[in-house]
């Protein structure tokens, strides 16, 4: 039985709420296994870095080309269904397919062929995310009109996501552990086909379990092929004046800086821990690799996202940004000072603060572009979830794309060898710089830019109430 999105007032049932999560758990169970799986890529199958920086580079500019496409696609699609359910469904399919099909690598084929092959299956693999992700993250700001639910919709969604960042390290445990796998690249095999079948289940979910209403008779574009090829124009079109509202730049730009920064030396973490703290031996760091991901997603599943949607509440998503990124700031610090080897305990204590960065961002930043979409509206007369949700995600695919090729520059640039059975104190200490250094640059420019954001509560209500306005004359 699907969930009606909204009920009177704004407010959205809980059940709808959890059939949305688990679609992010989906969008979140994906990149996370992803980049677990990424780093046997360079440490099981010999890719030197700048393999390793093309594959995250190239795939997803192609994603990022692809994102205002669909969003285009999506707010002009006229079905029983609605605009956005039926892509979640076709786009959870080929994504899981794709992501099953690229992992089956094998250590006899060439080099060459393997990284071909991976790269192919990429193209594919991104497709899927794009037909997928940018309905199904338009579905979310759709969901309501209040400004505080808002904020509680995405609280309830990136709370069941964070589970994909508790779990998917515990991949780790498992592929490098030889009573289960001869080695790390079979376990890869293997291992992706059942995270591809259970996010493909879990990304079906909202298409299947959350009604919204028939789009048949709206008063859309046509899409035809000639219309969707000729609609780049209007795409470049609306992406200008998108950017022309001073707080969605603002929102794109922070989040491009805080989340692509923290991406660029996401992986570090495992070769920071194995390299500096056990001196190379994968098999002597266990856990603690595993540990570092989970016990900070658990952090932020248990503790950032209730505290940040409490804040949000009693002082502004503004300030709640603002508060959260500062305490992520000497979560930074801390994993300078507290990387110690013989003593690897010691990092935990940093996770509680560390883990405000990223935890806390996508809950109000989601939030906050919700509310700009209702601006949008307001200056333009149409209602465009798709397309600003893909151009805000188009700037974090971009960055993104840019942080995995950032990721293998800056492995080459301190001497970073992944064949190599000894790594340089020099690489090692300059690994350890940019990977507590490089986030924090991009956390305070953030910062920066937020501070004269200008989007709050008062605003929100005063956009809605003549939104509201204008249906009612249209309406009479």
């Amino acid at each position: 039985m699907s969930e009606s999105l909204q009920s009177d007032g704004g407010k959205v049932s809980f059940g709808a709420k959890v059939a949305f999560g688990i679609g992010m758990l989906a969008n979140q169970m994906f990149p996370a296994a992803l980049g677990v799986f990424m780093v046997v890529l360079v440490q099981d199958l010999g890719f030197p870095p700048w393999m390793w920086g093309v594959l995250f580079f190239l795939p997803r500019i192609f994603d990022a080309i692809t994102d205002p496409l669909m969003g285009f696609i999506s707010d002009n699609t006229k079905s029983t269904w609605g605009r956005r359910r039926k892509y979640v469904l076709i786009g959870s399919i080929v994504m899981g397919i794709c992501f099953i099909a690229m992992w089956q690598l094998y250590r006899e084929n060439s080099l060459d062929y393997n990284f071909t092959y991976f790269l192919l299956w990429s193209f594919g693999f991104y497709l899927g995310i794009t037909i997928f992700g940018v309905p199904y993250v338009a579905m979310g700001y759709e969901m309501s009109t209040d400004f505080h639910e808002r904020t509680h919709i995405m609280a309830v969604a990136q709370w069941i996501g964070q589970w994909a960042w508790v779990l998917a390290p515990w991949l780790w445990v498992v592929m490098y552990d030889p009573e289960w796998f001869e080695s790390a690249d079979v376990a890869t095999r293997e291992l992706a086909i059942y995270v591809g079948i259970a996010c493909t289940l879990f990304a079906m979910v909202p298409a299947l379990f959350i009604k919204t209403k028939s789009t048949v008779n709206e008063d859309y574009k046509e899409l035809t092929v000639k219309s969707v090829l000729g609609s780049f124009g209007e795409i470049f079109a609306g992406i200008k004046a998108a950017f022309s509202i001073p707080a969605f730049r603002k929102i794109c730009f922070a989040t491009f800086l805080i989340y692509n920064s923290f991406n660029t030396v996401a992986s570090f973490s495992f070769f920071i821990i194995v390299w500096y703290l056990f001196k190379g031996d994968a098999g002597a760091a266990g856990l603690w690799p595993t540990l570092f991901g989970c016990v900070g997603a658990l952090f932020t599943t248990f503790m950032v996202i209730p505290i940040i949607t409490r804040m949000s509440k009693a002082m502004g998503k503004k300030k709640a940004f603002m508060m959260g990124q500062a305490i992520s700031l000497i979560g930074y610090i801390m994993l300078w000072f507290f990387m110690v080897p013989g003593k690897p305990y010691m990092f935990l204590y940093a996770l509680p603060f560390f883990s405000f960065g990223i935890g806390s961002l996508f809950t109000i930043m989601m939030s906050m572009t919700a509310d700009v979409i209702d601006l949008d509206e307001l200056n333009t007369g149409l209602r465009r979830e798709g397309q600003l949700g893909a151009i805000y995600w188009w700037m974090v695919k971009v960055g993104f794309a840019f942080a995995g090729g950032l990721a293998g520059l800056f492995m080459w640039l301190v001497g970073f060898d992944s064949e190599a059975s000894v790594q340089t104190d020099s690489a090692i200490t300059g690994l350890r710089l940019i990977f507590s250094g490089f986030p924090m640059v991009g956390t305070l420019l953030a910062m920066w830019i937020m501070s004269r954001y200008s989007v709050d509560e008062k605003k929100a209500n005063e956009v809605r109430a003549e939104l509201e306005k204008r249906k009612i004359a249209a309406a009479s």
